[in-house]
């Protein structure tokens, strides 16, 4: 029994083969199945009757078996990483090649110098244009989502017919007063005259600086760097005079109001980024192109090319985007409509909610109870605001440029009312001016930083965000409260590092829309209380000082005391 239990044995121990990385598993199955291991093992526990000891036999094969699972495991956890390291970067790799046509059957082998060219090309980096839909345009195919906007629409003729309610009783008769809006866009013809000249500005001036300086890279010019100097100030000043200060001076001196204002000083800010947008995609790839000295370079690009970007809902330039076949006017006509709704909606949200609140509150003493009643009672309004600017620009006005452009990238957006960090709410709720400041503030701050202050630039850029809405909220409503600043660069920036990405689930969207409610509540009650105390406490002789202090601090006690 012995002898044909080792004959047994041995084959199977020879048969097994040595795996040199696993040295404990090879040594322990060594000393297993070696024959002086077998004779001396069978010597010691072999009893008076010849039986083996089954309890040594089932002990030694448990311990084999876990060394077995051990080494399996640690197996598996290597080749896993390997696995996931490959496949992340195969992954990437195939992310950054654009289609290419399949070629025929019968095409001829590429030449050493074109495998040359593809093996050391690079895809250009920077957003990505595709054709694609918008965001709520797929939703409102969805019966219950669009029974949310039909929502919206009731309380739109609710509110419109509590104020003909309101006017039959008070006046006894039915009117339909829109002073407000007739005075918001007020001086119309001036506005429009300022418009043509600063686009007819930006259409000429940028595209012929970049002209003229494209023709001195070339290797007929001598001096590069002095041309290079001598245009980007050119083109600095112009940006700082031209689009700066002269639309503002116009502003300013003609007194516009709040609605026109917006047009101008929105539009100001449009063209600037615009202009910078060209001048930042086209100036690298030329100075590219006088290194390599083998090929042509590239071409200037078209004045229609250009004056489409001017026109096209993006603020990155590209030569060419994604075109749809076809204009849907009917679409165009919804999306206009829609916009001029909201324009209304937006009038009765001031007349019933916002103008009889804040008549009676600037007669008021300034106190802590009444700035907190006036904040919670701001919310309402604040909120629909929010939405309906939300709606008519980023959504319609947007998506009817789109349309009439036969632009096809319609991701103006994104599900913003699902983030649960704000960090991803920054991302998603206005992506054509996300795209404009990730790449052209954030990634060239790191660039020129050599990607050492991320935090620095992560600041530089609520910085730069803070300081363009306050600039447009100064202009447009003639005086200086820098509330919303104070929201971006302490609130917002503090936000945004703790909810962060990592935080999810619905509770965090729940503490994201409650400090979007508590936000428009502030914006909407203190600069509303300013804005009164400007008309009914004007300043004198005003000083340097007394234009900086707001002045609904102080002017409630004066309406008091007189």
């Amino acid at each position: 029994m012995e002898s044909g239990d080792d004959n047994v044995l041995r084959p199977r121990c020879r048969g097994f083969p040595k795996m040199p990385t696993f040295s404990d598993f090879d040594s322990s199955l060594d000393g297993e199945c070696s024959p002086e291991h077998q004779q001396s093992n069978g010597e010691s526990h072999i009893t008076s009757n010849g039986k083996i000891e089954v309890e040594h036999v089932i002990s030694k094969k448990l311990q084999l078996k876990r060394k077995a699972e051990h080494l399996k495991s640690d197996l598996m956890r290597q080749l896993d990483s390997q696995v996931n390291d490959f496949m992340d970067s195969l992954i990437e790799e195939s992310a950054t090649l654009e289609p290419a046509p399949v070629p025929a059957v019968f095409s001829p082998p590429l030449s050493d110098k074109e495998r040359s060219k593809l093996r050391h090309f690079r895809p250009p980096h920077g957003k990505q244009f595709v054709g694609r839909r918008s965001l709520l345009d797929e939703l409102f195919e969805v019966n219950h989502i669009r029974t949310i906007y039909h929502m919206f629409i009731a309380l739109l003729i609710l509110f419109i017919l509590s104020t003909l309610v309101v006017d039959f009783i008070d006046e006894g008769r039915l009117v339909l007063d829109f002073n407000l809006l007739v005075y918001a866009f007020g001086q119309f013809p001036l506005v429009v005259c300022t418009w043509i000249c600063m686009f007819l500005s930006v259409l000429v001036v940028p595209y012929a600086l970049f002209h003229q300086w494209s023709q001195t890279q070339s290797g007929s010019y001598s001096h590069p760097r002095l041309y290079n100097f001598l245009f980007g100030s050119v083109f600095l000043i112009y940006q700082t005079l031209g689009l700066g200060l002269l639309p503002t001076y116009v502003v300013v001196t003609n007194s516009f109001p709040p609605a026109s204002c917006f047009i101008i000083i929105l539009e100001q800010v449009r063209l600037m980024m615009k202009a910078h947008s060209f001048v930042r995609e086209n100036v690298p790839r030329f100075l590219t192109g006088a290194k390599d000295k083998t090929s042509p370079g590239p071409a200037v690009p078209q004045v229609s090319q250009y004056l489409y970007f001017l026109f096209a809902p993006t603020l990155i330039y590209r030569d060419k985007y994604p075109r749809n076949p076809v204009i849907r006017w009917g679409y165009v006509a919804t999306k206009l409509l829609q916009v001029l709704g909201c324009l209304f909606y937006a009038y009765y949200v001031f007349v019933r909610l916002c103008i009889p609140q804040f008549r009676s509150i600037s007669l008021q003493l300034l106190n802590l109870r009444a700035m907190v009643l006036c904040v919670f009672n701001s919310i309402l309004p604040g909120v629909l605001i929010l939405f309906l600017g939300f709606f008519a620009f980023l959504h319609c006005w947007l998506n009817a440029f789109a349309e009439m452009l036969r632009f096809a990238d319609r991701m103006f957006y994104k599900d913003w009312w699902n983030s649960t960090s704000f960090a991803n709410y920054y991302r998603t709720w206005n992506v054509v001016v996300h795209d404009w400041l990730y790449y052209y503030v954030y990634r060239d701050f790191l660039w020129m930083s050599q990607k050492r202050f991320r935090p620095a630039a992560m600041l530089f850029v609520f910085t730069v965000s803070a300081v363009v809405h306050e600039y447009i909220l100064a202009i447009c409503f003639g005086f200086f409260y820098p509330v919303l600043f104070c929201l971006f660069m302490c609130f917002g920036m503090m936000f945004n590092f703790i909810l962060h990405d990592r935080r999810k689930g619905p509770i965090w969207n729940i503490i994201m829309w409650t400090s979007i409610f508590l936000g428009q509540g502030v914006i909407i009650c203190l600069y509303s209380q300013e804005w009164y105390a400007q008309h009914y406490c004007p300043l004198k002789e005003p000083s340097f000082l007394e234009l900086l202090k707001p002045r609904s601090w102080s002017c409630q006690g004066g309406l008091m005391g007189d």
